[in-house]
């Protein structure tokens, strides 16, 4: 049985995904790029995009001290580029902030006219994805929980989501179920439908 330490360790954030646009003559992005002038800062964004981490974590994997990793966390946030996502704790119990970048994706404009068309097309794309994301997961739970117990023969209820029977290997069900996942491919699916609509409107 976990204990309460490991139970409050068990993050669930998640970082935000909102998109956000950056024109290049704009002050804000003066002060992102000086922020992203530090070749520490850089690593610390580009970690936290890997996966959200505590002020200790990153000094470990950045080889360098708490102290100087809270500095460089503060300048960051202060730039909008991290934010506080959770909270865990250590094996003493402290109270630790866990960090994750503040948007994604992060886009540098050049040019001031096309800024309202990209910020739209990017809010447009991460709205759409987070949207298959939630598609996904309800197929997944609907084939889990409707087709795999007609297909193994047996009822549905929770012992029927165990591994199909033995004799299923090599057919369409066995791959389906075991090897790809009925969400990732209904997610894959789409997107490589997207992708297609996409290249032909744009010849």
């Amino acid at each position: 049985m976990a204990s309460p330490i490991e139970r409050l360790q068990n993050r669930t954030a998640t970082p935000d995904e909102r998109a956000r646009v950056l024109e290049m003559a704009d002050d804000d992005t003066d002060e992102v790029l000086d922020a992203l002038s530090s070749d520490t800062r850089r690593h610390v964004v580009r970690a936290l995009f890997e996966e959200p981490a505590t002020a200790s974590e990153l000094a470990d994997s950045l080889d360098t001290s708490v102290q100087n990793l809270h500095y460089h966390l503060t300048e960051l946030e202060e730039v909008g580029l991290v934010e506080p996502i959770d909270t865990a704790y250590s094996e003493k119990g402290n109270e630790m902030t866990v960090y994750g970048p503040a948007s994604d994706p992060l886009v540098f404009v050049g040019d001031d006219d096309r800024f309202p068309l990209v910020e739209r097309s990017l809010g447009n794309v991460v709205g759409g994805l987070a949207l298959l994301a939630g598609a996904s997961l309800l197929v997944q739970w609907g084939a889990e929980r409707l087709l795999r117990p007609a297909i193994a023969g047996g009822s549905a209820g929770p012992s029927s989501y165990g591994p199909l029977d033995p004799s299923t290997t090599g057919t369409p069900a066995w791959l389906v179920f075991e090897v790809l996942e009925p969400g990732v491919v209904f997610f894959a699916g789409c997107l490589c439908i997207a992708a297609v609509v996409a290249l032909t409107l744009s010849d």
